[in-house]
């Protein structure tokens, strides 16, 4: 079976670093508990003034979950991000997230208003698939099926034959093998080992990572299991497979919480952004979750399971895009009905095979 690796440049890795920390710098605005409570009031207010619904990612600070639920918006993984929005009728949508999900949003609806709470918050798998080089890697393989994963720009959706999230990659490339078609797979290399292991498809890798799932490290989460023995371990597929093989469930963002949910245990340790524990406490409030070690032994943090970018998405920010409503996330119009036709594929092959839906 055919395989490759894409290695992006050293300078391209280093850049990606580079704009990792320069996000934890600006990442979060701390408020007081009064401030905290007026701004959640004048958010609703505006929303409902801007006749806008807010869209948020489980990676996203809680109030802006709890902000989105509250106001009849909704707080999914990047699949169900995907459809609310183009299924709700409000005229602007608001995403708490990262760039590529506000870019998906506007795709999917051009008729629409659409803000990002921070156009600076992206994404390292995003950055780390450059649309010109991703096209010339293309070019070299025409006769294999371009599948990329969500976290990409538009202009690299325009190049796919399909889009999906991890909720649904696995079946999608299953589908894909049982019809005997090759695959060319961007960009996280950890989720497309996964899937190609699972599968058995005959698959091109390109070399992306997510900055959050790479550093989970198995030898501190074997420690950590020794010290919960009766803790099931809980893996998003962007982690690195040493780490997934430690795993008693693999899954999407929907799928952990819903494994959290329908699993007897009452002791979790969760390798994915920690953000996501905030709808898993909500959800099962007489349950413990314990985010997955991403440090090694005499590190100054057992676990550091942070999104920079995720973090740079803020309540005073989110006011700041509702009253001035400026810096529309926009999308070339031709690279829009490229894109618009691999991801209404994955929206239409999610229906089929949507994941469970978490639930209070």
């Amino acid at each position: 079976m055919e395989s490759f690796t894409y290695q992006p440049s050293t300078s391209a890795i280093d850049d990606i670093v580079a704009v990792a920390r320069d996000a934890r710098k600006r990442a979060g605005l701390v408020v007081e508990e009064q401030q905290r409570k007026d701004l959640m009031r004048d958010i609703a207010n505006l929303l409902a003034d801007r006749r806008a619904v807010l869209v948020a990612h489980y990676y996203v600070d809680g109030d802006l979950q709890d902000l989105a639920e509250r106001t009849g918006g909704c707080v999914a993984d990047s699949l169900e991000m995907a459809r609310f929005g183009f299924e709700h009728p409000a005229e602007t949508i608001v995403v708490a997230g990262v760039r590529f999900m506000a870019e998906t949003a506007k795709i999917l609806s051009p008729e629409k208003r659409v803000f990002a709470v921070e156009n600076d918050a992206n994404c390292s798998l995003d950055l780390g698939c450059p649309a010109n080089e991703f096209g010339q890697f293309c070019d070299q393989h025409p006769d294999r099926t371009v599948v990329v994963y969500a976290n990409t720009s538009a202009a690299v959706k325009a190049r796919a034959d399909w889009v999906v999230t991890s909720s649904i990659g696995l079946r999608l490339v299953q589908h894909l093998h049982s019809k005997g078609e090759k695959i060319l797979w961007a960009p996280d290399k950890y989720l497309g080992d996964y899937i190609k292991r699972e599968s058995g498809a005959d698959m091109l890798m390109w070399n992306g990572a997510c900055i959050v799932h790479e550093e989970f490290k198995a030898v501190v989460l074997q420690n950590l299991m020794r010290r919960y023995p009766d803790a099931k371990v809980l893996v998003h597929p962007e982690s690195p497979a040493s780490v997934i093989a430690l795993a008693d469930v693999v899954g999407s963002t929907s799928q952990i919480i819903h494994a959290a949910q329908s699993m007897s245990e009452k002791t979790f340790i969760v390798a994915t952004e920690e953000g996501i524990l905030h709808k898993m406490r909500a959800l099962t409030p007489d349950k413990n979750f314990i985010t997955a070690p991403t440090a090694g032994e005499g590190a100054t943090c057992e676990s550091c399971g942070h999104c920079p970018w995720m973090k740079m998405n803020d309540l005073q920010r989110l006011k700041n895009v509702l009253v001035h409503l400026g810096d529309e996330v926009r999308v070339d119009e031709q690279i829009r009905r490229q894109a618009e036709r691999s991801i209404r594929r994955m929206v239409e092959f999610g229906k089929q095979y949507a994941p469970p839906v978490p639930s209070a």
